[in-house]
């Protein structure tokens, strides 16, 4: 079976062919250069750069595959969440063709998505599993039972930790996206010489999440030291090694804290904060500690992508879950079969 996979959550613009898991061709085009100087995601430059590139980006993920468009036996389209305006762009792009072609479209779940990225290798997860996703937008812990039956266990309650990431790439003007800028900053580094942060509620015994006071707690400690103008860059290696830390410790903390309460021992992380190799490390060893088996994608798979929204369409299709040409970004969502 081959599906098409469109992603436009956000500022990539994606296009994936996939032979039922194979992947034949994933073309990915960033709108983050235009960006960059804003320090965050502008949603209506994103939305506008998915109207100008997708029939492009569609051409080229064809032509990898080496595959026409009237070969298409299925159409998987992210629904949501994300920048509505960028959504609507790919949902309606998607529907556009499933019309035209007449072949079946389907709404994906990104956040769901990024746990199917790692479906898309010889070694994948068996059900039940906890899923971790942590990203720009998100940090969840979701208990996944099957391909459309999943309950959420805990999510962040303020920034997610890619959000945090960048706000405290920021404060020490590391640049944007923070967290490559924040990890490359931290290399080197094996203690912090006093410099630890920590949030109270990173402590809680619950599942969720919060980010906001090791943020904090990072700005005001530059501030009472004059500024970021004023740290040397040791200094500043240590307050990013130390909030990187901090952050990773408690997100594997927690994603093991789930695994004994649900009582499973298979674990999978997906999100673009999963490329931090701290975190891959951490998780490593803890799973191991444990006896957990723990999965996570290849690099390539981590940041958005079309590959997982196809992968996670072909198995839910296969479940008998449809959408019709009705759905939108705005629509509450819903996986059960139709």
């Amino acid at each position: 079976m081959i599906t098409l996979g469109i992603e436009t959550s956000c500022d990539e613009t994606a296009v994936a062919v996939l032979k039922n898991r194979q992947i034949l061709s994933t073309v990915v085009y960033s709108s983050m250069h235009l960006h960059k100087k804003y320090g965050g995601v502008i949603p209506e430059i994103a939305t506008r750069h998915h109207v100008e590139v997708i029939s492009y980006v569609l051409k080229e993920a064809l032509k990898k595959a080496h595959m026409d468009l009237k070969a298409m036996d299925l159409i998987s389209v992210t629904q949501r969440p994300g920048l509505i305006g960028a959504l609507l762009v790919g949902i309606s792009f998607a529907k556009a063709l499933g019309y035209s072609l007449d072949v079946p479209v389907i709404g994906i779940d990104h956040v769901i998505a990024h746990l199917w990225a790692n479906f898309l290798s010889k070694d994948y997860p068996k059900f039940p599993f906890v899923g971790l996703v942590v990203s720009g937008g998100h940090t969840s812990l979701i208990l996944v039972k099957g391909v459309n039956k999943y309950r959420l266990l805990g999510q962040t309650q303020d920034d997610a930790v890619g959000e945090a990431f960048d706000k405290v790439a920021k404060i020490l003007n590391l640049g944007y996206p923070g967290g490559p800028a924040v990890e490359e900053k931290a290399k080197g580094i094996n203690k912090t010489d006093g410099i630890r942060f920590s949030e109270s509620f990173s402590r809680d015994p619950s599942l969720d999440f919060s980010f906001s006071g090791i943020k904090t707690a990072v700005l005001y400690h530059v501030k009472k030291r004059g500024g970021v103008e004023k740290l040397k860059e040791k200094e500043i290696s240590e307050i990013a090694f130390g909030f990187q830390k901090e952050v990773c410790d408690t997100v594997v903390r927690k994603a093991i804290s789930a695994c004994k309460n649900e009582g499973v021992t298979n674990l999978a992380i997906g999100g673009g904060v999963s490329a931090n190799s701290r975190l891959r490390k951490k998780i490593a060893e803890e799973a191991s500690l444990n006896g957990i088996d723990f999965f996570i994608p290849t690099l390539g798979l981590c940041l958005d992508n079309a590959a997982m929204t196809a992968v996670l369409g072909y198995e839910l299709f296969k479940k008998g879950v449809r959408s019709d040409l009705y759905m939108s970004g705005f629509a509450n969502f819903d996986h059960s079969p139709s």
